[in-house]
């Protein structure tokens, strides 16, 4: 089969390893891991490595049911194409309450590394600091500006500086005082059971995202084995990055210093470039710039997928018709911006970044645990996709089983208000169910085109395009030109 490319209107060909794997890396990565890196260190010291590695094989068996979705729109598409409208609805829900409260963490951790650079912020500055922040998320989601392609590469390239800088300095540092790493990573273990489950939970939300990620099957060349390599290709890239910033951390820094910091990065940056003081604190300066930019971004590309996901479930006539609603000039669903933004500014007032995080692995969770069942289900509604899973139907019952470890897992307060908050979905949907589709605008939100936008958008986000910068590099070594589906090289 050929394809129209978005950006170019020549033919495309389908989607090789690669590309999938550069979707994966770009739908997990991106302001996480400022905010998630050493988070497990505080409560099991430098065996939280050990569980950033137990929570990317995780990932990755959910992620393989999830991405295999024959539908837009994730799980919630797929459950309700497979259980129908109600339970499909319920896992929708849930899923917007997850997001909802993940973007919710980024103006908590954009307060906290703001205060690093500032010191002395007040309560009521803080106040209105995640108000600015939203504010900023608000209005670059409603006008929707397209990023300018070497404008975004620079952001990018200032987002991903930072961190690169870390973990190579870190490899240095550490290589010219190895009496650091035994000193700092011992003793290995730390804390209890209770707090492995709960460092668990709180590292596997940094690898969440590939929930909202769309991924065209039908555009994906030999998918019955392109997507499974590509997802694993994937986790084993988000896992390494993830694993060399946690160690540069802690072997630099360790335990005492992480336990008591709201910015690891910048104090391990700190650690790192400590002589000559001038060159610390620029370089602090650096890696709080890039920290800031990065959860701001991060934040932008939530709001985008969420808006997206109550926008798909609003033309399904799920949800109030508000949602559903375009700007005239901007053509983006404003009005369910900013009520999103809105309720995540409330909530990153009332929760901390453990409370907010273990309630959005919560509602993913049960997102997941729907979609593995779901999976198992597959052979009347899409004969197709069950014909490219048959044989690997254990993944989905371990998916399962890892999506109700992490339910279980979970701290029994925000287990609660959770469950409290995807229960209000049930009077939810006896209101809005009778609704009318809006099929029109269904239409347009589910053609090709769009779909093959939203692809080309996520594969090129943050550490996933350094991928596509060292495969272009490489393509150049070797011929003039190449094929680049997602039409990174032509912007």
């Amino acid at each position: 089969m050929r394809t129209m490319s978005v950006e170019t209107g020549a033919p495309g060909q389908r989607l090789s390893t690669f590309d999938v794997t550069s979707l994966v890396v770009g739908s997990i990565i991106g302001a996480d891991v400022y905010v998630a890196t050493a988070i497990g260190a505080r409560l099991v010291g430098p065996a939280s490595l050990l569980v950033w590695i137990l929570a990317g094989v995780m990932a990755s068996v959910i992620a393989y049911c999830v991405m295999y979705l024959p539908k837009v729109g994730g799980p919630y598409a797929y459950v309700r194409a497979v259980s129908g409208p109600f339970p499909g609805f319920m896992v929708g829900w849930g899923l917007l309450l997850a997001e909802w409260f993940s973007l919710a963490v980024f103006p908590v951790a954009f307060v906290q590394y703001f205060m690093a650079l500032v010191p002395g912020v007040d309560e009521g500055g803080q106040i209105l600091l995640k108000a600015a922040f939203i504010a900023i998320v608000v209005l670059s989601n409603v006008v929707g500006v397209k990023k300018a392609g070497r404008l975004n590469d620079l952001l990018t390239v200032a987002k991903l500086s930072p961190l690169v800088l870390i973990i190579l300095g870190g490899v240095v540092f550490l290589g010219v005082q190895p009496g650091k790493i035994s000193a700092n990573l011992t003793p290995f273990f730390a804390g209890d059971v209770h707090a492995f489950g709960q460092a668990l939970v709180l590292i596997f939300w940094a690898y969440a995202g590939f929930e909202l990620s769309t991924l065209p099957a039908d555009e994906v060349r030999t998918p019955e084995r392109t997507i499974p390599r590509s997802i694993v290709l994937g986790l084993i890239i988000v896992i390494t990055f993830y694993l060399l910033t946690n160690f540069v951390v802690l072997a630099s820094i360790g335990r005492p210093i992480l336990t008591m910091s709201g910015s690891p990065l910048i104090d391990t940056a700190a650690a790192i470039f400590a002589s000559p003081a001038f060159v610390a604190a620029v370089v602090a300066v650096v890696v709080g710039v890039g920290a800031l930019l990065s959860i701001t971004g991060a934040d932008e590309s939530g709001t985008i997928g969420t808006s997206r996901l109550a926008y798909a479930m609003s033309l399904d006539g799920l949800l109030p018709k508000v949602f559903s609603r375009t700007h005239n000039r901007f053509g983006t669903p404003y009005a369910g911006i900013v009520i999103l933004c809105a309720a995540a500014y409330v909530a990153s007032l009332l929760g901390g970044l453990a409370a907010l995080i273990n309630s959005s692995v919560f509602l993913l969770a049960v997102a997941y645990f729907a979609t593995c069942l779901a999976a198992l289900f597959l052979g009347r509604q899409h004969p197709t996709v069950a014909t490219r899973i048959r044989g690997r139907l254990g993944i989905p019952v371990l998916g399962a089983v890892f999506s109700i470890v992490l339910i279980l897992l979970v701290n029994p307060v925000q287990m609660a208000i959770s469950i409290a908050l995807l229960a209000v979905g049930i009077p939810v949907y006896t209101f809005f169910s009778p609704k009318q589709e809006l099929q029109g605008l269904k239409a347009v939100f589910l053609s090709r085109e769009a779909f093959r936008e939203r692809a080309r958008q996520q594969a090129t986000r943050f550490l996933a395009f350094g991928l596509h910068v060292v495969r272009d590099v490489a393509r150049r070594l070797r011929r003039p030109q190449g094929r680049d589906p997602f039409g990174l090289a032509r912007r």
